[in-house]
């Protein structure tokens, strides 16, 4: 018997490849390479080529308290219905990402109850006055904790099916990097591409964006399955330093399209 036939691979997660090979008196950390799976797709400032096999979708904040009636943007007298748009693009994109393999990361306010690791700066943000309905505090209409992990308010919107094999991250600041292990899963996963989508367009998920790039990630911020209800300057901002600064934009019915064009 071979050294070689001694080793025995170590439980993986999501990715075989990355993952070392032991036994009693040595362990191979060379890890299996992966096959690149190239996809091109139209994409804005240039079209661009990324690698399936290291690409994920993360979502962000499509929850009930930004997105749903009875929420908390709804009970603060915001219009929420323009954060309902990417709804629909995200229902067609989802199985068709899930089916060539694309880890789906929902990436979604859940506080603690006694609300910790919030700051000060932060808490004044969904409570201004000081006297309204804030962070961890019930809105009227349900009884739902703002954005408290297990609350309504903090779920995913009902129309948006999380599957058991998708990863969910909390957060608790508006990027999903701090404070959370999202960018260690990422890195287990052998993840350098993120496609972003979610709201707000121009705070959390603009910002959990740029986090991706500092942090040496490609990013590529999907139009269709992205909204704000913020001013409409505020959405034109986004896109130019998305394509500007961090990355590229394109559609998710884009890459969908050209994913079946490339399956056999």
């Amino acid at each position: 018997m071979t050294q070689s036939d001694a080793l025995h691979p170590l439980p993986a997660g999501r990715k075989p490849w990355n993952r070392w090979r032991v036994g009693d008196d040595h362990a191979d950390l060379s890890r299996a390479g992966h096959r690149v799976r190239p996809l091109t797709i139209a994409a804005r400032p240039k079209n661009l080529t990324l690698d399936v096999s290291r690409t994920a979708l993360l979502v962000v904040d499509m929850q009930n308290d930004f997105c749903s009636a009875g929420g908390w943007l709804d009970h603060i007298g915001v219009d929420y219905r323009p954060a309902r748009a990417p709804i629909e693009p995200l229902r067609a994109a989802l199985p068709c990402l899930r089916r060539a393999g694309m880890p789906v990361v929902w990436v979604n306010w859940g506080n603690r109850p006694d609300l910790g690791n919030i700051s000060p700066a932060l808490l004044h943000v969904y409570n201004g006055s000081g006297s309204g309905v804030g962070l961890g505090d019930p809105v009227p209409a349900t009884g739902a904790a703002v954005l408290q992990s297990g609350s309504w308010g903090a779920a995913v919107v009902d129309e948006l099916a999380v599957d058991q094999a998708d990863i969910q991250v909390a957060k608790f600041r508006m990027s999903g990097f701090w404070d959370t292990p999202l960018d260690s899963i990422l890195r287990n996963l052998g993840i350098n591409t993120c496609l972003f989508a979610g709201v707000n367009a121009d705070q959390c998920v603009l910002h959990t964006l740029a986090d991706a790039n500092f942090l040496g990630y490609d990013t590529l911020f999907l139009e269709d399955c992205c909204a704000t209800t913020s001013p409409a300057f505020c959405w034109d901002a986004t896109l130019y330093n998305a394509r500007q600064i961090f990355g590229f934009t394109a559609l998710a019915s884009d890459v969908c399209r050209a994913l079946e064009e490339t399956q056999p």
